[in-house]
């Protein structure tokens, strides 16, 4: 049988650990695996946990927060990543196709469909969806300091944040030498195609093409947000005369000045200068068999 942990954030999304863990022991293949349940109790111990982990299988139950930490314990390991979405966003698991019904995510660990995805950084620091500076990574910020949950949250301080944030000054260089500057309220760096929510910030973003891809949202007015709110949750972000797409496998940003920044949503405050990179197929992934080669 094969070893298989599952690290559980007992608070992601404010969904109770004892129910999603009566549902992972009872729908788990026992004649396939050999689990192990480990619950983390403070910020990091998902990566630790991870690391030293000696199993084939090692699980995220929880968020994008969780599922970044255990990504960044075992890539480039050879141990696979499986993924029980139960936190606000879950943007890796939607990317993925991943069920958000836990009875269904962990039928797709028990096909274990297996297949090599890429993993980003910024500055050292691994991102499997999304890192972002502006707008969005102040939002994030506010979220984390909230004792709210919940996507409706996340819109209201996104329109706190948007009264107060104008925008600043960038400079964005790729590694093929395509240079720009100008103003932008926000940019996100997507390795996946969403921030969480089916919100698709970047959607033609894959996991699997070695690249990472830029957004630059340029300002904007306040009577185009329903236009813009649309295209972002149909898929069309591309298409607005606001943003930018610029695509290559590492890039410089420069921004005007320190502030918030994120990787997977998890918020910090940061400096100026950016590096940013792919390294291509570095982490195994559980993925539904109808996803294996559309990610």
């Amino acid at each position: 049988m094969q070893k298989i942990d599952f690290i559980v954030n007992p608070i992601a999304g404010g969904r109770g650990k004892d129910l999603v863990l009566a549902s992972i022991r009872r729908h788990l293949d026992s004649s396939k695996y050999s689990p192990e349940y480990l619950v983390t109790d403070a910020a990091g111990m998902a990566e630790s946990m991870a690391r030293e982990s000696r199993a084939d299988i090692v699980v995220a139950v929880g968020g994008d927060g969780t599922v970044n930490e255990v990504a960044r314990g075992i890539a480039g390991t050879g141990k696979a990543l499986g993924v029980i979405p139960c936190g606000s966003g879950d943007g890796l698991a939607l990317h993925l196709g991943c069920s958000r019904i836990t009875a269904m995510a962990v039928r797709t660990i028990n096909e274990q469909c297996i297949t090599d995805i890429d993993v980003a950084e910024m500055n050292g620091h691994i991102f499997m969806c999304t890192a972002g500076f502006g707008l969005d990574a102040s939002v994030s910020l506010d979220f984390a300091h909230s004792t709210r949950r919940g996507l409706a949250n996340y819109i209201s301080l996104a329109w706190e944040e948007w009264k107060q944030h104008p925008g600043e000054n960038y400079t964005i260089t790729s590694k093929s030498g395509e240079s720009w500057s100008g103003k932008a309220v926000f940019v996100t760096v997507a390795n996946a195609n969403q921030w969480g929510n089916q919100a698709r910030i970047a959607p033609m973003a894959s996991l699997q093409d070695g690249l990472l891809d830029v957004i630059v949202v340029r300002p904007f007015r306040t009577l185009e947000i329903p236009d813009l709110a649309t295209r972002l949750m149909t898929g069309l972000t591309h298409t607005s005369r606001h943003v930018l797409h610029f695509s290559d496998s590492a890039f410089h940003i420069h921004r005007e000045h320190p502030g918030a920044i994120h990787c997977d949503g998890d918020p910090s405050e940061g400096g100026s200068e950016f590096d940013l990179s792919v390294r291509p197929g570095a982490m195994k992934v559980i993925v539904p068999a109808s996803r294996i080669h559309k990610i």
